[in-house]
C-alpha cells in the first residue's frame, strides 16, 4: 500500500489545489492521512469555492469534497507525523499557507525529510512552494539551492494584492512566493507561456497554481509508480 500525507493550511487553502490531488491519489488506491499545522480543521478560501471564480462544477466538487471527507475533517498534527511513513508529502497551496503551513517548523522538517529520503517523494503546490524559502537541508543550507522549481508567480500575485501588498480580504500578504524561493537560491521557472507548470528535480516536485493541480497529481503517481486508470 502506498501512504500520502497532506499538509493543509488552516488559514485558506485553495480548493482544487488540494481536492484534485487527494480524489487522484484516492482513485489510484493511495492511503491518504492529512494533517494541518495544529491539528484543526482546514479552512477552505471560499474564493476556490465560488463559482464566478472557478466555475460551477469545480465549486460544487471542491466544497463537497471538503466538507464531507473525513481526512480532511478529522486531521492530526503535523507534529505527530512523520515522513518516514509516507510515501509522498504534498503540500496544498492557497495564500493561507503564507501564515502557518510554511512558517511550520513541523512541516518544513515533513519536506526537509521527504525529499532526502530515498524511498519518498514531495509535492508542492502554489503558494506552498513559498515553504522552500524557509526549508533547510540537514547540513543548514536551503533545501531549494539549486534546485529547478514552479510556483505561484509575481505576475499573478500583482493582479491580486493592492500596492500595500494587501489581500482582498484585508490582510497583508507577509511576502511573495517568486522572490523569496529565488532568494533562497530556487532554479524559478513559472513557464507563463504553458497551460500548466510541474517540474520535477529529483523528490521534490512543484505545481504552479490551480490550473496545474491534475496535472501535479499525475506527476506524483508517476514518480511513485503507479500506473493511473482513467476514468
Amino acid at each position: 500500500m502506498t501512504d500520502a500525507l497532506f499538509v493543509v493550511s488552516e488559514e485558506g487553502y485553495w480548493g482544487e489545489e488540494c481536492i484534485e490531488p487527494l480524489t487522484m491519489l484516492d482513485d489510484a488506491g493511495v492511503e491518504i492521512t492529512v494533517a494541518t499545522p495544529s491539528g484543526g480543521k482546514p479552512v477552505l478560501d471560499e474564493r476556490s469555492a465560488d463559482p464566478e471564480e472557478v466555475g460551477e462544477e469545480t465549486a460544487e466538487h471542491v466544497r463537497e469534497v471538503h466538507e464531507t471527507d473525513p481526512r480532511l475533517n478529522d486531521p492530526v498534527p503535523t507534529a505527530a507525523v512523520s515522513a518516514a511513513d509516507y510515501d509522498a508529502v504534498v503540500f496544498p497551496g492557497g495564500h493561507g499557507t503564507e501564515w502557518d503551513v510554511n512558517q511550520d517548523s513541523h512541516a518544513r522538517a515533513l519536506l526537509r525529510d521527504a525529499v532526502e529520503a530515498d524511498d519518498s517523494t514531495a509535492l508542492v503546490v502554489c503558494h506552498a512552494v513559498g515553504i522552500l524559502a524557509f526549508t533547510r537541508d540537514s547540513d543548514g543550507g536551503f533545501l531549494v539551492a539549486g534546485r529547478d522549481v514552479t510556483g505561484f508567480p509575481n505576475a499573478w500575485e500583482e493582479g491580486i494584492v493592492d500596492e500595500y501588498d494587501r489581500m482582498p480580504d484585508g490582510r497583508k500578504l507577509p511576502y511573495w512566493v517568486e522572490d523569496e524561493v529565488k532568494a533562497a537560491g530556487g532554479d524559478w521557472d513559472a513557464e507563463l507561456d504553458a497551460d500548466t507548470s510541474v517540474t520535477v528535480d529529483g523528490d521534490l516536485v512543484t505545481a504552479r497554481g490551480p490550473p496545474s493541480s491534475a496535472a501535479a497529481a499525475r506527476t506524483l503517481l508517476a514518480e511513485l509508480g503507479i500506473e493511473q486508470v482513467d476514468a
